[in-house]
């Protein structure tokens, strides 16, 4: 799997994930929906995304297209 589409993977699954624990838990929780959907829209602007240097240190390749 490419590293682009781990990140999308983990970006939604954290979105829906947050989203229903602010609807069953906590409203608190959708603080993290708004830092999630933040770090993607701040990623689309500056290209710098967190999750892409964890995954490299980790040893997921870029893929080559």
């Amino acid at each position: 799997m490419s590293m682009e589409r781990i990140i999308r993977a983990v970006a939604g699954t954290f979105v829906l994930g947050s989203l229903a624990l602010g609807w069953w838990v906590h409203p608190g929780f959708l603080l993290f929906t708004a830092f999630v959907g933040a770090n993607l829209l701040q990623s689309a602007f500056t290209g710098f995304c967190p999750l892409e240097s964890i995954l490299e240190r980790s040893g997921v390749a870029r893929s080559a297209s």
